[in-house]
């Protein structure tokens, strides 16, 4: 029987992103019958100093934690230590894994992960299949990452490489697959699986229902919610500087949950500012997520226009679950703004029109049945669309033709 190995830095009961759908994926399929090993850190996504168990069976998946080193995310030279480390020993404990005929799933935490299970795919005649969360080394390039322009394009050449060398490489959003297409690799070796929320475990919760947001203190007030990673992908000026316009209107609420890199900018920058209006909250435990996304009236995604068709932000998925309309910041010819206009479930601004950004919010807040409509069509579209058991059959079926190609 062939194992089903899956390569990633972080898995449960990590929280992150990459983590959390990994986790969702995993578990169905040992469910099934399918033998499915996870080869990743003994780390968690925000806590480097975390011991998890080396070796352990959790929902019927093997799970093989690997020594790396413990810098953490706080500086560029100890995370690209980290990841190196992470190269090494995945790398080690997938040639020791894999047999003839045995499929990897390879992630893209930590960037370029894809090359290494190439090597040892090609060496224990194994299968490769990749699943790409965001295009490295475009994405730090777009980003001016450590400078890494001067080997952009070497390190594209490596990544490509193994890229073709996959027998299937699955995008997460249909301009991410243009972006492969164009990079040579061919059509039928690109598959577009979107990335998913749990319809069962995230449900419309109607805000007078909604004990977090009574615990919060805020169900008197129209939220306006940025929920998830506050990372350098993302532009936050535009959403303070509506914030700051709407400081005089006492019952609307800016509410930010979650962390990143730039939290504690903005931190200072509504403390500089004195605003009133916004409030923090760290991530919420998993089994608090239905909750959490259903305390806004309305969610914010922002991208940067440069990083459209390299990442597509998945907290889409759960607002969408939720019964939540978008207001998307950043360039309307986007994924998600196309998503957003043609299921008419939230609203596009470009980045940097803040006045137009508080005139959105202020409407909605003024006529909270459009607000709603707007957010049982998104809804609506999660259940046609995007709701995990969905992007599980399309997972099943790309495994099983991996696995009998001629079948």
């Amino acid at each position: 029987m062939s194992v089903l190995c899956f390569v990633n830095r972080f898995f449960f009961p990590d929280h992150s992103a990459t983590s959390q759908i990994l986790t969702d994926l995993a578990f169905h399929l040992a469910k099934t019958g399918v033998a499915v090993h996870v080869i990743t850190s003994r780390q968690v996504y925000d806590d480097p100093d975390a011991a998890l168990p080396v070796y352990e069976v959790v929902r019927g998946v093997r799970v093989t934690r690997v020594w790396t080193t413990r810098f953490g995310r706080q500086n560029l030279p100890g995370r690209t230590l980290d990841y190196l480390t992470f190269y090494l020993s995945a790398a080690w404990s997938l040639f020791v894994l894999l047999k003839p005929g045995d499929i990897v799933v390879a992630k893209t935490d930590p960037p370029l992960i894809s090359v290494v299970a190439a090597m040892v795919v090609k060496s224990r005649r194994a299968k490769l299949i990749n699943w790409i969360q965001d295009l490295f080394p475009e994405v730090a390039g777009a980003l001016d990452v450590g400078g890494i322009g001067r080997i952009e394009g070497l390190l594209r050449s490596v990544r490509n490489w193994s890229l073709r060398t996959a027998s299937k490489n699955v995008a997460i959003g249909d301009g991410m697959a243009k972006k492969l297409a164009a990079e040579g690799i061919k059509p039928d070796a690109i598959q577009v699986i979107h990335n998913w929320a749990d319809g069962r475990a995230i449900q419309p919760v109607d805000r007078e229902k909604n004990d977090l947001r009574r615990e919060w203190n805020l169900q008197d007030a129209f939220v306006v919610g940025y929920s998830g990673n506050m990372g350098h992908a993302h532009e936050f000026e535009t959403i303070l500087n509506a914030a700051q316009d709407l400081s005089y209107a006492e019952d609307i609420i800016f509410l930010f949950i979650g962390s990143g890199v730039k939290q504690a900018w903005i931190m200072r920058e509504v403390s500089e500012r004195g605003l009133k209006n916004v409030v923090f909250k760290p991530y919420q435990p998993r089994d608090q997520l239905a909750l959490s996304l259903c305390v806004p009236d309305v969610h914010l995604i922002t991208l940067q226009p440069s990083l459209e068709g390299l990442i597509v932000p998945s907290k889409f998925y759960g607002i969408a679950a939720a019964g939540r309309p978008t207001i998307f910041i950043g360039s309307k010819n986007g994924e998600i703004p196309r998503i957003l206009l043609e299921a008419q479930c939230g609203i596009s601004i470009e980045n940097g029109q803040a006045e137009e950004a508080s005139r959105v919010i202020r409407e909605l807040a003024d006529h909270n049945e459009s607000c709603l409509g707007m957010g049982r069509r998104a809804r609506a579209l999660f259940d046609q669309r995007f709701d995990m058991r969905h992007a599980m059959q399309a997972w099943e079926a790309v495994i099983a033709v991996t696995e009998n190609p001629t079948s």
